[in-house]
């Protein structure tokens, strides 16, 4: 059975709809991608080296990572020599299959997939990342995911400096209706934090999601102004936060890579959630940030909508880059 094959099996054990919007909000960076793989596929009729160049061209053109690309590409070559694959349309079908093993390694997907939440506890998630990036937005939506799954949840206004921020985190919370704590615009984020942690604590909240500032007005470094953040939780709640969640912005391709890097090395990141997937044609990123970070990306978010936040699956992902093909394999069959 081919690779295809068995990922259109497992696909068809998930939720029609969210496959849907997996398959949907990839559509840029599949419009792009499959289009230029079957260009590729219909240029060469042999596997050979200039093949091979071709595609690896085109891989980090999808923002998949210069390092990562070079190691697919040593594993597809080594692949297509064990099984002796001479056409290049039998090539698809294996570098699906390695790019879900890059991404789930020999992990247990769902478990590093999943927010690390403990029933009878006060779970502590703290969002980092720069301005601009959908950060507020995913507080809203990630609270009312919860919040529909029966948690109570409360929201802590941290990002005190950026104008209009803590407005906009309290539309949120009366859109989803969560509270929200807060304090007034410039004042410290630690300080938000040590009330929003006590408000938490004292209606015995279950899942306490915290902003934080992406740019400072002042000379405090950010990073610095975020370990102590970090560790005024940490006091209050000792293990907390239980996720530290950096957001990305999808479209800024290997930029959000260098963010990535320095925030992970201030914060402890556990994982990332990358916005506006649905906006680029470079969602190959998902794949770079773990190849080259190990840092699983948790949520992706596929759309405007309020439930367009989606917990991301890697067989999900791999099936929206390649559906035109696996349907077009389908028909031929």
């Amino acid at each position: 059975m081919s690779f295809f094959k068995k990922l259109k099996e497992k696909i068809t054990q998930q939720t029609d709809s969210v496959t849907e919007k997996f398959k949907d909000g990839l559509t840029k960076t599949r419009d792009s991608f499959a289009g230029k793989m079957n260009d590729l596929v219909a240029k060469y009729r042999k596997v050979d080296e200039d093949f091979f160049e071709e595609l690896e061209e085109l891989l980090i053109s999808a923002d998949v990572g210069v390092a990562t690309v070079m190691d697919l590409i040593d594993e597809l070559k080594m692949e297509v020599k064990r099984r002796n694959i001479q056409d290049t349309k039998e090539v698809q079908s294996v570098i699906s299959e390695k790019l879900v093993e890059i991404y789930e390694g020999d992990e247990d997907e769902e478990k590093s997939n999943s927010l690390n939440l403990e029933a009878g506890r006060l779970n502590v998630i703290l969002f980092v990342g720069v301005n601009g990036v959908g950060k507020t937005t995913t507080i809203g939506k990630l609270a009312h995911k919860l919040k529909n799954e029966g948690n109570s949840v409360l929201l802590a206004a941290g990002d005190t400096f950026r104008a209009g921020a803590i407005e906009q985190l309290e539309v949120w919370g009366q859109r989803v209706g969560v509270d929200v704590i807060k304090q007034s615009e410039g004042s410290d984020p630690a300080a938000v934090m040590y009330d929003a942690v006590q408000a938490a604590k004292a209606r015995k909240v279950d899942v306490l999601l915290c902003d934080t500032a992406g740019r400072l007005q002042n000379k405090v470094n950010l990073m610095k102004e975020l370990e102590k953040v970090k560790r005024v939780i940490e006091k209050e709640i000792p293990g907390a936060p239980h996720e530290v969640l950096l957001v990305l912005d999808a479209t800024t391709g290997q930029n959000a890579m260098t963010q990535a890097k320095q925030f992970s090395q201030a914060t402890d990141v556990s994982g990332i959630v990358l916005t506006k997937l649905d906006g680029t044609a470079k969602g190959g990123i998902v794949l770079a940030i773990k190849g080259e970070l190990d840092i699983p990306v948790k949520f992706v978010g596929l759309g405007e909508k309020m439930d367009d936040l989606q917990e991301f699956n890697t067989n999900q992902y791999v099936y929206g880059l390649f559906s035109e093909i696996i349907e077009e394999q389908e028909k031929e069959e």
